[in-house]
């Protein structure tokens, strides 16, 4: 893939941003969503690129664009998978909460997992604890191998879980650990690119979340070179077959780093909406000017950037940004 994708896929996400943080705090979490995938859409496809969507809004029947299978790209090569979410955290965004974000991942052709819109059992953490946590290793166990591994004592690492009533039983486990919880209302992504960034005051991410924000999240780890473990957990029969269908003979085997984004190359890109531990919201300036913070990297070198960008509004038709 050419390293340009990367300044082309922060386009993406920031015309998303924009989009989405005019509904801020508004209630209606539909719209936004909306107004952020079209924004990512109109935006893509200027993008040198043929790409297909295998992590989207939905099958082609649920969602009017973005959807699993859509092409996207002005039809040249390279050719990619993509894994969208345009807005991560529709909830938080219609509270004006933390941590929404527009996100994508891009990956060569037949490396991204084409995970079915369901729930998978995740854990996640950043470089200094790779390789030293296992998810069907208790609560406990991870949380001090975690510690050992960054120089911790347990009462210091901070574990971030969804607060579901799921997960009830785990922050039991959690908290007799010794170790601190943070509990998030929504935007499990933002949670495990966080335990890869000390400022954050993350350390593992655990429980059940949704299994395309798992493949968004292990792209953006294998760029940190972090961890994300998952298991898919199909609720019907139906979901059991899907799994099936889109190619995992085994839905309850253990899925890791390779499993999700093959290969050693992917690029993540991701641009606050609402203001966060690493990114920054849009703010909205006088005379049609508006401002983003964004991340972007690449698996291949390593390399993360943090863009900081001011737009012109009334000088891009569309959102369309260069």
């Amino acid at each position: 893939m050419d390293r340009e994708l990367t300044l082309e896929i922060v386009r993406v996400t920031e015309a998303a941003a924009i989009a989405a943080a005019k509904w801020m705090g508004m209630g209606k979490k539909h719209e936004a969503d909306q107004a952020a995938t079209t924004a990512m859409r109109t935006v893509f496809d200027t993008v040198a690129m043929d790409g297909c969507v295998v992590i989207g809004e939905g099958e082609m029947d649920e969602a009017p664009m973005l959807y699993i299978g859509e092409r996207l790209g002005t039809g040249v090569e390279p050719f990619v998978d993509i894994a969208v979410d345009p807005l991560e955290g529709t909830n938080i965004l219609a509270r004006g909460l933390w941590n929404a974000m527009a996100v994508v991942a891009i990956a060569p052709k037949g490396t991204l997992l084409h995970a079915p819109d369901m729930y998978m059992d995740k854990i996640a953490v950043g470089p200094l604890a790779k390789g030293k946590v296992h998810i069907d290793a208790s609560a406990r166990e991870n949380i001090e191998n975690v510690a050992r591994a960054t120089g911790k004592q347990v009462e210091d690492v901070v574990a971030v879980v969804l607060e579901r009533p799921r997960h009830e039983k785990l922050i039991e486990e959690i908290r007799a650990s010794g170790a601190r919880i943070k509990l998030l209302t929504d935007g499990d992504v933002a949670a495990a690119i966080h335990t890869a960034f000390e400022n954050t005051g993350v350390d593992i991410m655990f429980g059940t979340g949704g299994a395309p924000e798992g493949v968004l999240a292990a792209a953006a780890l294998k760029c940190l070179g972090g961890e994300l473990q998952g298991r898919l957990l199909p609720q019907t029969e139906q979901e059991f077959q899907r799994c099936v269908d889109m190619g995992i003979a085994d839905p309850s085997q253990v899925l890791l780093m390779d499993d999700l984004v093959k290969g050693d190359d992917a690029f993540f890109a991701a641009t606050g909406v609402t203001d966060g531990e690493l990114l920054r919201g849009v703010r909205f300036l006088p005379n049609h000017i508006a401002t983003t913070h964004s991340l972007v990297m690449r698996a291949k070198t390593g390399t993360v950037r943090m863009v900081e960008s001011r737009h012109h509004i009334d000088r891009k038709p569309n959102l369309v940004m260069v």
